[in-house]
């Protein structure tokens, strides 16, 4: 196979191809099996084996022949990309068969971008984040794990007082100066004491009443309140309680644990395990941070070029992202587009364009700086990371699953081991 390689503007490399007829040849088979497989020949079910005589008088010489250079260039262009190390960005592009015999055909791929950054990048040294996990964070973390699967129960006890967490029907309404506020008359309104869903300071006034009580209190908006009708207003509230319900908490055991965490762990061992988590989102979030910070100042000493067919696929490919995130979270991705009074362009352009850029300035960046540096990565450092991954999991089903996704030479223990390098070029511009 000959090539003959070509750099055209805006990222476009042009390959000429050209593979003699007795190796096009060989894709014949190919084109016979693939008819063979499709064909809806009478007398002849599916998928049995039909002579090739009959296949070419039910399909003639002309297709077949077709069939078979089709078959030929798919296979000419995977080889090319191998032989000439290119990673294609987007669908490769037939230019022009310019002869059939031999076979000489024209494409043009779109690549990644050139870049530039200068020799003296190493000098680069920003300060390393630490990341650390309070007592308090981890108690807040299980606080909200008992709000979240905290159940009520109604008490008609008359003397029982009212603890934060508990669920209080009120009647309520306020008044400046004895004439009534309008959009401040609750009736049978439920609130859960410590929600802060209300203005600051009135739940905690309800604290420790009792059922059938009725209060008075005066409450001072804060001058930033979202309704500027409000904001910085002394309002007095008349409040009556209707009901209460008690919270009850979930408690701590085995069972419960196991099904939050799918692991059986006393609650000592299911702190150690939430402040682990704790710790990863933060570091995770700490790495994000790092590396935004890294990206300005490599690009202080960049040259790169985006090309605006490159950045308006990135942007497609992020908005798509977005998109299925929104649904996930079971809202409609036009009532958000609403929410925010944009319509799908003026949104991909003004929020999603910037984002695709910073992606790809920061992928050309940790592409240019993985072939300027020589990292390796062993296979014990892989073997350590595969095992951190697979320590999240205790389904016998999932973990099979996940260590044939690993097998070395597959495509998630590559992507994992790339990963692993740029992870590992991050870190040479870090010092604590």
């Amino acid at each position: 196979m000959k090539i003959e390689k070509n750099l055209l503007p805006n990222s476009i490399i042009e390959l000429i191809v050209e593979e003699e007829t007795k190796n096009v040849a060989k894709y014949r088979k190919d084109a016979l099996n693939y008819l063979e497989k499709n064909a809806d020949i009478k007398w002849f079910r599916k998928w049995v084996k039909i002579p090739e005589n009959v296949i070419i008088r039910k399909f003639g010489e002309e297709h077949i022949g077709r069939l078979t250079i089709d078959f030929a260039i798919d296979n000419i262009y995977r080889n090319a990309l191998r032989g000439e190390k290119l990673i294609p960005v987007a669908q490769w592009e037939i230019k022009e068969i310019i002869s059939e015999s031999p076979l000489k055909i024209k494409i043009h791929i779109e690549v990644l971008p050139s870049i530039e950054i200068e020799s003296n990048y190493k000098d680069i040294k920003l300060k390393k984040q630490k990341v650390e996990v309070t007592e308090q964070e981890v108690k807040n973390a299980l606080e909200e794990i008992e709000k979240k699967f905290s159940k009520f129960e109604k008490t008609t006890d008359l003397n029982y007082k009212a603890q934060i967490w508990d669920k209080v029907t009120i009647n309520t309404e306020g008044f400046e100066w004895e004439k009534p506020l309008q959009n401040t008359n609750m009736v049978k309104y439920p609130i859960i004491l410590g929600s802060n869903i209300l203005v600051p300071g009135f739940e905690e006034k309800i604290v420790n009443a009792k059922i059938g009580e009725k209060l008075e209190f005066d409450i001072n908006f804060p001058e930033d309140y979202h309704n500027t009708e409000f904001a910085n207003k002394k309002t007095i509230f008349k409040v009556e309680i209707i009901e209460i319900e008690k919270v009850i908490k979930p408690e701590f055991t085995e069972d419960f644990i196991e099904q939050l965490r799918w692991k059986r762990l006393d609650l000592e061992w299911f702190k150690d395990l939430i402040k682990k988590e704790i710790y990863e989102t933060k570091e995770t979030n700490v790495k994000i941070d790092e590396e935004m910070k890294l990206m300005e100042e490599l690009l202080k000493i960049t040259k790169m070029e985006i090309w605006e067919n490159l950045l308006k696929n990135n942007t497609e490919k992020v908005f798509n992202e977005i998109k299925e995130n929104i649904v996930k979270d079971g809202y409609k991705v036009s009532d958000y587009l609403e929410s925010l009074k944009m319509d799908e362009e003026t949104y991909k352009e003004t929020v999603i364009k910037p984002i695709a850029q910073k992606r790809l300035q920061w992928e050309l960046i940790l592409n240019k700086l993985d072939e300027l540096e020589t990292i390796e990565i062993s296979e014990e450092e892989m073997t350590k990371e595969i095992e951190n991954i697979l320590s999240k999991f205790s389904s016998s089903d999932v973990l099979a699953r996940l260590k044939n996704l690993y097998m070395p030479d597959s495509k998630y223990y590559d992507e994992l081991k790339q990963r692993i390098r740029y992870r590992k070029i991050i870190d040479m511009f870090f010092e604590f």
